[in-house]
């Protein structure tokens, strides 16, 4: 299981720079942005549905905390490989390791699909299929 990590978050949020006079890390640096967030709820809704600030904030929060932990996993992972880079793989594993299978296979796919458009310039599109 991924080990707690304290980075020293502290929740001001009135200086726009990563870190406080402290050194500490912002809770507001460590969120998606909240404009990304409302972007991708949008795209899944009706195009007349409204979405509250509050419902942005608490995605915001939700999808910070998935992230950082299936990024804590592959990190462990990484730590014990005696390895300093995460790569596309590690995340995959780490989604798989904790019971996120449904959302590994269609990443590893896209990852794949990825390197073949970079390196030979062939397009597989999102769920890997030749367009």
């Amino acid at each position: 299981m991924a080990e707690s990590h304290n980075f020293g978050v502290t929740s001001t949020a009135s200086s726009s720079s990563t870190t406080s006079g402290d050194g500490c890390i912002k809770e507001q640096d460590l969120l998606l942005p909240i404009a990304n967030v409302g972007r991708i709820m949008k795209q899944i809704l009706p195009p007349n549905a409204k979405i509250s600030k509050e419902a942005k904030e608490t995605m915001q929060e939700c999808v910070s905390e998935f992230i950082g932990f299936v990024t804590g996993e592959a990190c462990d992972k990484c730590h014990k490989e005696k390895r300093k880079t995460v790569n596309g793989e590690d995340i995959c594993w780490a989604l798989g390791t904790l019971g996120f299978d449904d959302y590994a296979q269609p990443l590893r796919r896209s990852i794949s699909g990825s390197r073949l458009w970079f390196v030979k310039g062939i397009d597989l599109g999102w769920w890997g299929q030749q367009l």
